[in-house]
């Protein structure tokens, strides 16, 4: 089943949006990835795993907010703590007992989670992971994969886009900016190792020893490929930190999502620190990083190792408390298990509609999301899943067609599954995905 547009009109009110918008935004927008031609649609509201916009299209979410609604839109019991909270005020200069609440719900989701701090985005609990590293350890490196996003903070950034004619060696990756104007000195405290290449990644971590505060590793980097890490590359990760005296960072941003406790859960792994944000915000913004007791206790003002000084006005808000702590409870066992359930039906019915049709396409992933490539096999990191011209250009066909069917997708052909989600919505992406595939076969 196809979701089909409630009015049709030649009059577009996102149209309208847009030219107001490019008088006071830089390209119109606040965030890029909403970006469209010939503009983006506006929201007008959401309901369940649904999004309509201002011209009254009606669309199947598989974005969800770039993977922080797990509950899809207007969650009722995210809405009723939300509005319970806002008739006491939305941000003091006091501690609340929604934020301890919270916290030690977080902390009983992971084993490895001794403590946690609230902070208000996935950027700024990376930002501070590394900080905590560097203050814990007394080093100022860090090692990082090739390609993998960590959000918006200079030294996460270091080869986050790197391109062939920039990338060089496998053996000795380079440091690339992603901004125009970074820092050498911010490239320079970066080092860069391939994903999934137990020898070139422990050869380049060996030469770099003495200085690393820690290993950032996102064991299911989106943009290297969502593939999940393999068990022996992040087992020697994990082994390799505790050799060195290094520190093991895990971005679980978006795959925490993947079972109870995290992704790490499955490998049997625990990190030192795991930064979050995302889904665990209810919607709202939110970020968080849990670790080792120790660790996080550099940031205790009481304690005896205090070094890294930490606050933020809006950090552990009682609107992100309540919305997250209403979203993670009812993220359950259970309910991990199900969409888990759904993203396996969707991997496999999109895959078997690329083998029938002959489009040239696969599908990686894990946990609860799926991604759709313009390859013939899974790429297994950055410089496999890289796009030439003519896969970006069937993947942007493709990605269109998806649109005009009725359903958002993350811009790289992305889905996110949500708790309001069931096999209907699952099996009309396949359907409209074997449609797309069709439509680019005989493409280059």
């Amino acid at each position: 089943m196809t979701p089909q547009s409630d009015t049709k009109s030649c009059h577009s009110h996102s149209a309208e949006l847009f030219e107001r918008a490019r008088k006071v935004m830089p390209g119109g927008v606040s965030r890029n990835t909403v970006l469209r031609q010939p503009h983006p649609p506006y929201a007008a509201f959401g309901e369940g795993c649904r999004l309509t916009d201002l011209d009254g299209r009606t669309r199947i979410d598989f974005s969800n907010n770039m993977a922080s609604l797990i509950h899809g839109h207007a969650y009722p019991p995210i809405v009723e703590a939300v509005s319970r909270q806002l008739e006491r005020g939305t941000a003091y200069m006091m501690a609340t007992e929604c934020e301890v609440a919270y916290a030690e719900h977080i902390c009983s989701r992971n084993p490895g989670f001794e403590k946690v701090r609230f902070v208000n985005s996935g950027t700024e609990a990376i930002m501070v992971a590394i900080k905590a590293s560097r203050a814990f350890t007394g080093r100022t490196r860090i090692a990082k994969v090739e390609g993998a996003y960590h959000g918006g903070y200079d030294y996460a950034e270091v080869s986050q886009t790197p391109r062939p004619e920039n990338w060089g060696s496998i053996d000795r990756p380079n440091n690339v900016p992603l901004v125009h104007g970074t820092p050498d000195s911010s490239l320079d405290s970066v080092v860069i190792i391939p994903f999934n290449d137990v020898e070139r990644a422990i050869a380049i971590l060996d030469e770099n020893a003495a200085d690393l505060a820690g290993v950032v590793l996102d064991p299911m980097p989106h943009r290297v490929g969502l593939n999940p890490v393999e068990q022996e590359f992040l087992t020697a990760i994990r082994d390799w930190t505790r050799k060195n005296g290094s520190l093991l960072v895990l971005d679980e941003v978006i795959t925490f999502r993947s079972t109870y406790g995290g992704l790490q859960m499955r490998y049997g792994v625990q990190a030192d620190l795991t930064a979050m944000g995302k889904m665990i915000g209810g919607g709202f913004p939110v970020g968080a990083v849990a670790g080792r007791a120790d660790v996080m206790d550099v940031m205790d003002p009481n304690g005896s190792n205090y070094v890294f000084p930490h606050s933020g006005t809006f950090s552990a808000n009682p609107i992100s408390m309540v919305a997250g702590h209403a979203a993670m409870k009812d993220f359950d066992e259970a309910a991990v298990e199900r969409i888990n359930g759904l993203a396996t039906r969707a991997y496999e019915g999109i895959s078997e509609a690329a083998r029938i049709t002959g489009a040239r396409a696969c599908v990686t992933g894990g946990g609860s999301i799926v991604r759709v490539h313009m390859k013939d096999s899974p790429p297994r990191n950055f410089r496999e899943a890289f796009l030439t011209p003519e896969e970006n250009l069937r993947l942007k066909t493709l990605l269109d067609h998806l649109f005009e069917s009725g359903f958002i997708m993350i811009n790289t052909c992305t889905a996110m599954m949500s708790t309001p989600m069931t096999e209907v919505e699952i099996d009309a992406l396949v359907s409209a995905c074997a449609e797309g595939f069709d439509k680019i076969a005989g493409m280059p």
